[in-house]
């Protein structure tokens, strides 16, 4: 079966229906009075899901409304789910020195190995769906994994991590040692500053797409009113610059009217086509997964000048990956890290960079408001 048809056979049987497959790709369903409606199918129907579709089969894909339909069905079930990890998948991380070399690059600051330990943690992947509307419509998903002990993002283990829990040990978890989820308050803010560069970055082909259709098309409309003035101007030139007639004042008139006319319109135009080609994104929450597993600590102590701060990093066992440390700011996955002068806060080059309008830099952690040395408003 493909995704959908398993996903669509599933969630008709937990709602009362009776389910056979069909070959080629196709289910055979005999559904009870209240999904008839639901679904608008009669009591005995076949469904397809791929390019070929069983004799006398209705298709149902991504393109179609049965994904609405499916999620009106669905409800608030399966929102949100999660993963006990048993202790059997704990495993030694080996060189941690060697891993923390390859792992953590720090610009302004050094680092010590202060010590390695098996721990627990607590995990939240959340999954959005995106849609982005301009000229056309673009529909996606974005993940967003946290390591709700230290604010890590997954990104870079997160496709492995996913992959690797079918066949991970299921157990009983030490609730005392995993840390405090988080509040709703402290979620929102970080997922407002973690999601839209993810969201950027899904999109970045759909928006070069469109601006070069964009660029294309003021260009023909630059083209068509140059013509335009073009004329205008070389009728103007014909005309004696001294001593008109009234016919070639009228002339004179008309044209210098004209050519108002057609910066205003162009003008007019190029407007047009901003907003033609303007971007309308939105975000919505479709699901969260909580994994609580064993994790191999590397606790480290994190020095800048005279500062020094403990911040522990998270080894997986299961991705035999090292977490990347955070931006405690952005959440971005991409950089090295730096850390500011007066708290120590882990940030990416661009939340410790520069003020826009003073150039000094400065933390966004510590002054997430505005430029402590000149008051301006901090961008985004």
């Amino acid at each position: 079966m493909n995704p959908l048809q398993r996903f669509a056979a599933g969630l008709l049987e937990l709602q009362g229906a009776a389910v056979e497959p069909l070959e080629p790709e196709g289910l055979e369903v005999l559904t009870p009075p209240e999904l008839q409606e639901e679904l608008q199918l009669p009591e005995l129907a076949r469904l397809g899901f791929g390019v070929e579709l069983p004799p006398e089969a209705r298709r149902v894909g991504l393109e179609s409304d049965w994904l609405e339909r499916l999620a009106n069905l669905l409800g608030e079930h399966g929102r949100w789910q999660r993963l006990a990890i048993g202790a059997e998948a704990q495993a030694s991380a080996g060189d941690p020195e060697r891993i923390l070399r390859h792992g953590l690059e720090l610009l302004n600051a050094t680092y010590r190995l202060k010590s390695v330990e098996p721990a627990w943690t607590r995990y939240l992947v959340l999954i959005f769906r995106y849609s982005a509307l301009s000229d056309e419509k673009r529909d996606g998903i974005v993940w967003l994994g946290l390591n709700l002990n230290n604010g890590a993002t997954l990104d870079a283990m997160l496709e492995r991590l996913l992959d690797s829990l079918a066949d991970a040990p299921r157990g009983q978890v030490p609730e005392a040692a995993l840390p405090e989820a988080w509040t709703g308050e402290r979620l929102i803010r970080v997922v407002q500053r973690a999601l839209p560069g993810r969201i950027e970055q899904a999109l970045a082909p759909f928006v070069r797409g469109l601006e070069r259709r964009q660029q294309r098309d003021l260009e023909r409309l630059y083209e068509y009113h140059h013509d335009l003035r073009q004329e205008a101007h070389n009728r103007l030139a014909a005309l004696p610059t001294r001593k008109l007639n009234e016919r070639q004042q009228n002339e004179k008139t008309r044209e210098e009217q004209r050519l108002v006319a057609i910066e205003r319109e162009y003008r007019a135009k190029v407007t047009d086509l901003r907003q033609k080609y303007a971007l309308d994104i939105e975000a919505e929450w479709i699901q969260a997964l909580e994994i609580a597993m064993p994790v191999q600590r590397l606790n480290l102590i994190l020095r800048r000048r005279k500062g020094e701060r403990e911040f522990p990093l998270d080894w997986n066992p299961l991705t035999r990956k090292l977490e990347q440390a955070p931006c405690e700011y952005s959440y971005t996955p991409e950089g090295p890290r730096e850390l500011c002068d007066a708290r120590l806060h882990l940030l990416s080059p661009p939340a410790h960079g520069p003020c826009g309008k003073c150039g000094k830099p400065y933390c966004r952690v510590c002054y997430p408001e505005r430029c402590p040395a000149c008051g301006t408003a901090a961008a985004g």
